[in-house]
């Protein structure tokens, strides 16, 4: 396949940018159909002493009131333990939990009813903090623990050991369209559930459990999405879930569609970490040895945290080789919304303490930090390309992309000239820096790395193409068009992309951790064989050749590979393997191979290979305002053979300015009382145009294909997130050039005016205290 052929648009673009592309809750409603309004808790943490429902169910057009008396199955959605209620019975755990749910002829009549409710508490004292939930040993479980080596020895042997403790924020998802569900009852007691969501089957298991039903009595139907980032990964099944509850009360359809506010209130967001650490190395800055301690703000339960934590853990390494490591993780329990999958899945906030400790090493070393870095990345072989937990890097590409994205960004070349702006400029410092990614690639939990395909071939060549994947905005359809298009040589156009469902691919895992593409490309594939093993007898039939074994699909045509001339389109074949009573329909499968772990040991091969990636950005930083202008990004990212460089690209972008967004200006802000007080667009900053710089560089790796993957592509989701670190690296060198050569320079993350401003403020503190000691 071309270059340029592989270049395809978006499989619905033309939907998105006019509008004509239905989500769901733009469906055209259902005769009859209810909305449903909640009605959240005002407290972090109180038991519920009263509910009063009469004078709501009063109001006109309210047609009933959902409790957790109204649930016939379990009252739970928790995806990994049982301690997420659907609705509470006998205590709040975070500030804006849905106590109950008004359902209405309009939403607008759920929303009046919803005013009149009247539930009387008692508050109960509350955590509402990672510090709190330290201080109180609060823990949803034991500590995960990875260790190598001895630390404790070569910590007293290193030259020098050094203590530093790194705190970030979560991040909320915002995407554009919010949590939504659409519930129709049947007849015969079955649902069809309509889901903004990730995992249909999750989805799926959810409204079951939560009805009383068998799998079999609930469809789950993704349409698309508008954008979800991890956000529709569990936190869609609750809303379905109630959704489903109201359908099953009133024997009607049923919807619930968030508003922005609710949503942000509401949802889990990106985990919020602490994380302490000891780091001993050498005079140059070879690291030696690392203690760490990960704390996470799990929430109020356990929802998607442990295996969050995991990967936090097994990427605190990021790209450097650490000899000698003692880490161990920490659930915090805290009365706060469940946190819950985000873009990178914990590994940012692993990656962000690695990013922290070299830069604190190299300052008290005295060498620039982009050096240090590159004396400590996995080379060669051996235990110097072994990770903690025991992985050998295969295919380490690490210098690769690094040595190019330095070259294509004159990296030495501006260093000099920024080193004599700052000379010059006392109120404005600009900062240089480049930061490495080294991502795994696949799910934590093995059965997840499982996928499923049904390709339907029709009489006129066409065909509908079914895969457990979800469509969320990220090009997945239009990849798995293009697999199919690619191996039974046709043209895309000839394909129908049929919406994700369960009664037609079942038991699928989430469209996450980069592994879309990866997992339902290789069973769509799969299927587009077996149907190809079909069609090669009868093509080869048809052409009077002995036998099938080489026949080639390309161009639209069936030919043989020795006697290209020999050839027969392939609607004529379809036609005739009709007509031959042969089947058109086939199902595929793919599990991905050679990966394992062990929780006993921490330790084993969890990763089916690495994505790699190089980033350097350049910013000016102001010293009276503490805002930031970001002047230049350069990127080189490790996408294997490309499926689609055009999709590959804009994922790049994308998750390069969401990871931007976390780094500096996304700041969720709870009060006292553990009320979120950052619930709207006017609270709550993201990027938008004007953060990102006009000299945005964004090169692929060329030849760059990887053996076992579908077609040589790899990964692109996620892994582009933490090339912004780059981003918080130059601020940091800005900042450090308000000082004298401070031996460090902290920065609180995100890196909002106040905290640079701050940041600055304590690097200028000993210079002034300098100064004045030589004037007196």
């Amino acid at each position: 396949m071309s270059n340029r052929d592989r270049r395809q648009s978006h499989e619905s673009a033309i939907g998105h940018v006019t509008g004509k592309a239905v989500y769901t809750d733009d469906q055209r409603p259902p005769f009859g159909l209810l909305s449903l309004y909640p009605v959240l808790s005002p407290h972090a943490r109180a038991r519920i002493l009263t509910l009063e429902t009469a004078a709501a169910r009063a109001v006109s057009g309210v047609v009933t009131v959902l409790t957790a008396a109204d649930i016939p199955g379990q009252n739970n959605t928790g995806v990994i333990r049982a301690d997420e209620p659907l609705l509470p019975t006998d205590e709040v755990s975070y500030w804006g939990q849905p106590v109950v749910w008004v359902v209405g002829e309009t939403e607008h009549a759920a929303r009046l009813g919803a005013e009149q409710i009247c539930i009387e508490y008692e508050p109960l004292p509350a955590l509402v903090s990672v510090a709190d939930a330290i201080a109180a040993e609060s823990f949803h479980s034991a500590p995960d623990v990875c260790r190598r080596g001895d630390p404790e020895a070569a910590m007293a042997t290193a030259e020098h050991v050094l203590t530093g403790e790194v705190v970030m924020g979560g991040q909320d998802h915002f995407y554009l369209e919010t949590q939504a569900a659409w519930v129709l009852p049947a007849t015969d007691g079955t649902y069809q559930v309509y889901s903004s969501t990730q995992h249909p089957n999750s989805t799926q298991t959810a409204v079951a459990d939560v009805l009383k039903l068998r799998l079999n009595q609930v469809v789950v139907t993704c349409l698309r999405m508008g954008g979800a980032f991890g956000g529709k990964e569990s936190q869609a099944n609750p809303l379905a879930a109630i959704a489903a509850l109201a359908a099953h009360k009133t024997g009607r359809p049923a919807r619930v569609s968030f508003r922005r506010h609710q949503d942000m209130i509401v949802t889990g967001k990106r985990h919020g970490f602490v994380g302490r650490y000891q780091v001993g190395c050498d005079r140059d800055g070879t690291l030696k040895a690392l203690v760490l301690k990960l704390y996470s703000d799990a929430g109020w339960s356990l929802d998607l945290s442990p295996p969050v934590l995991l990967r936090a853990m097994l990427h605190a390494d990021n790209a450097y080789y650490i000899p000698h490591v003692d880490f161990k993780g920490y659930l915090t329990k805290t009365n706060r919304v469940s946190n819950t999958a985000f873009r990178g899945f914990g590994g940012p906030q692993g990656m962000m303490v690695i990013e922290d400790v070299i830069d604190h090493v190299a300052r008290t070393v005295g060498r620039p930090p982009h050096e240090v870095r590159e004396l400590n990345f996995y080379r060669g072989e051996g235990d110097s390309n072994t990770t903690h937990y025991g992985q050998v890097l295969v295919d380490n590409r690490i210098q690769r992309v690094w040595s190019e994205v330095k070259t294509n960004a004159r990296y030495d070349e501006r260093h000099e000239k920024i080193a004599e702006f700052n000379h010059h400029s006392p109120h404005r410092k600009r900062g240089l820096a480049i930061t490495p990614v080294k991502f795994g690639i696949s799910f934590n939990k093995k059965v997840y790395n499982q996928a499923g395909a049904l390709v339907l071939i029709y009489t006129d060549g066409s065909i509908q193409l079914n895969h457990g994947g979800t469509e969320m905005g990220q090009g997945l359809h239009t990849k798995m068009q293009q697999v199919a298009a690619r191996s039974l040589g046709i043209p895309s156009d000839r394909i129908r992309m049929m919406h994700t469902s369960t009664d037609k691919v079942p038991n699928t895992s989430a469209t996450a951790a980069s592994s879309g593409s990866d997992l339902n490309g290789q069973a769509v594939k799969d299927a587009c064989e077996t149907l190809k093993a079909r069609l090669r007898p009868v093509a080869a039939e048809l052409l009077g050749l002995d036998g099938p074994e080489e026949m080639v699909f390309a161009e639209d045509h069936i030919y043989c590979l020795t006697a290209p001339h020999l050839r027969v389109p392939f609607t004529e074949v379809v036609q005739a393997a009709y007509n031959a009573r042969i089947s058109l329909a086939a199902t595929g499968f793919y599990r991905t191979p050679n990966i394992s772990w062990d929780p006993e040991t921490y330790s084993g091969q969890p990763f089916y290979y690495f994505a790699y990636g190089a980033a350097v950005s350049e910013v000016e930083v102001d010293g009276f305002t503490g805002t930031f202008k970001l002047r230049q990004v350069d990127i080189v990212h490790d996408v294997g053979a490309s499926l689609n460089p055009l999709v590959d690209l804009g994922q790049v972008e994308g998750g390069f300015v969401q990871g931007l967004g976390w780094l500096t200006m996304e700041e969720l802000v709870w009060d006292d009382e553990g009320r979120l007080r950052t619930f709207a667009p006017s609270t709550y900053k993201i990027p938008t145009i004007s953060e990102v710089p006009e000299a945005f560089h964004v090169h692929l790796l060329e030849r760059a294909s990887q053996n076992g993957t579908i077609y040589g592509s790899k990964a692109v989701g996620e892994p582009p997130f933490m090339l912004a670190f780059s981003v918080r690296e130059a601020m940091r060198a800005a900042i450090a050039a308000f000082g004298d050569e401070p031996a460090w320079a902290p920065l609180t993350s995100p890196a909002t005016p106040e905290a640079t401003l701050d940041a600055i403020d304590a690097i200028r503190q000993p210079l002034a205290q300098a100064t004045a000691s030589i004037a007196s």
